[in-house]
């Protein structure tokens, strides 16, 4: 992929659940801007989101046992031998991938380790995120400021990381929480973080798992809470390991 001032192998990893309608356009859009692979990771649809993908260019691979961090890792594990960083985001057409030059530069020009598109620094299409969600963001960044001293605004999909520093970073969440996982890890491990205004957009179709209706989002929130009290705990008695420049 040809980026401003470097050039990296790229694959963009998108998990996905019953996102039939919005899928083609999304991988359309990541592959128009130059990534050198789209993974679309179909995590047990009922319906024709891997077809759709896979007419519109992308690999599509297969994880039946549901859970957004497990789509995640399993899109992670499965990218080519040769690609240098990946990148995240989802497949409902939230995330502007017009973005990924800006999410992905930093990383392959060396000036950070961590890259995160923060949507609450970023322009907002109006009802594109709910109050919950941008309250569940600000919290989590206080909470990561108070303990590991990095100043996170969001909880975003939309990242990059180079291969071999995800890997360092031993994820183990399975669920929503993956993403949280992944900041805490990188900030314990010392990693150079980096968060860039991302814009976004309102959802191209489908319904939201999370922020779609009441009981999936107060269980989103529960799991993220959890998740950020385990893994702190754990993380203050692990030795952080260095990531690669």
């Amino acid at each position: 992929m040809q980026l401003p001032g470097a050039q990296a192998i790229v694959s963009v990893v998108i998990p996905c659940l019953n996102e039939e309608d919005p899928i083609a356009g999304v991988v359309a859009e990541v592959l128009a801007i130059g990534a050198d692979e789209v993974i679309v990771v179909d995590n047990g649809s009922t319906d024709a989101t891997a077809a759709h993908a896979r007419a519109a260019g992308a690999r599509v691979i297969s994880e039946p046992r549901r859970g957004y961090g497990r789509a995640c890792a399993t899109g992670g594990a499965a990218v080519r031998p040769d690609t240098e960083i990946v990148c995240f985001l989802d497949g409902d057409g939230s995330d502007v991938p017009a973005c990924l030059p800006d999410v992905v530069g930093p990383v392959a020009r060396r000036e950070a380790d961590f890259v995160m598109g923060s949507r609450l620094r970023g322009k907002r299409e109006a009802g594109s995120m709910t109050p919950q969600q941008l309250v569940a963001g600000r919290l989590a960044g206080l909470l990561m400021r108070a303990v590991y001293g990095v100043a996170f605004t969001d909880m975003s999909p939309f990242r990059a990381i180079r291969v071999a520093n995800l890997r360092r970073l031993s994820m183990s969440e399975t669920t929503y929480g993956w993403n949280l996982e992944m900041q805490m890890r990188a900030a314990a491990a010392g990693y150079r973080i980096l968060e860039v205004p991302v814009d976004h957009r309102c959802r191209r179709g489908g319904v939201s798992k999370v922020s779609g209706n009441l009981t999936a989002g107060l269980s989103a929130a529960w799991k993220i809470a959890v998740t950020f009290l385990r893994l702190a705990t754990m993380l203050r008695r692990a030795r952080p390991e260095a990531a690669t420049p």
